[in-house]
């Protein structure tokens, strides 16, 4: 893979983010410069995230709201040789243009992930961020907060991500680790830590390892979306 010439596809599933985007696409920006593409896809917002959005990415795209779903539409028009799939909340860390081709200009990895640090500056999100890289490098399993990239043809092989509402990219990682372990970038992204100091830490931390191990025993994404999002009803 030619460093030069190969250029990547950020793909940004959202669904009222306005404030989210607002203050995270401008520093994307410069990754349009060097010849990167943004796609976002929304998935259905009614605040202001189509015009916050409109002129800060190469496409916007509405379809039906679902992650997973949201995160194929893009990866379908996507014209470049790499997919990094990041989240509307989380933070790049500098020239992770250069880090993702690096990682991936061999055949030695064909996807990877970030490191990743909640944005709040509290000792137990340090702790808490610690131990989900620590599980993810033992693992090889990525969460969407990871900032996950793949070139695209591996991402097509394994048949996208599952359309389910919930664990879409374990079920992801679980597929590509079947092609290969993951490159575990020790650069950090930042995302929010919004859902935690909402739900409370330990509340938190309990909730999602609860349905990971159900989702382990086979429980089905459909009832576990229910419990990780009880407003949703």
């Amino acid at each position: 893979m030619s460093l030069a010439s190969t250029k990547i596809s950020i793909i940004i599933p959202a669904l009222n983010e306005a404030e989210a985007l607002a203050q995270h696409l401008p520093s994307l920006q410069s990754y349009r410069e060097r010849g990167h593409e943004i796609i976002l896809v929304d998935g259905g917002s009614h605040d202001r995230t189509l015009a916050v959005a409109r002129p800060l990415v190469d496409r916007f795209i509405q379809t039906v709201k679902g992650r997973a779903h949201q995160m194929n539409e893009g990866a379908d028009v996507a014209k470049n040789d790499i997919l990094l799939f990041l989240h509307a909340d989380t933070a790049l860390p500098d020239l992770a243009d250069n880090l993702i081709l690096q990682a991936l200009a061999s055949d030695q990895h064909l996807w990877g992930r970030f490191n990743v640090s909640l944005s709040s500056e509290k000792f137990i999100f340090k702790v808490v961020s610690a131990a989900i890289n620590l599980r993810s490098a033992i693992s090889g399993i990525a969460t969407g907060d990871q900032a996950i990239f793949v070139k695209k043809p591996i991402f097509e092989d394994v048949g996208l991500f599952d359309r389910i509402p919930l664990m879409e990219d374990v079920a992801l990682s679980k597929k590509l680790l079947k092609v290969g372990r993951p490159c575990c970038l020790k650069e950090t992204v930042r995302t929010s830590s919004r859902r935690w100091e909402k739900n409370g830490v330990w509340k938190t931390i309990f909730l999602m390892w609860r349905l990971r191990l159900a989702y382990f025993f086979g429980a089905r994404p459909e009832k576990l979306v229910e419990q990780y999002y009880p407003d949703s009803k």
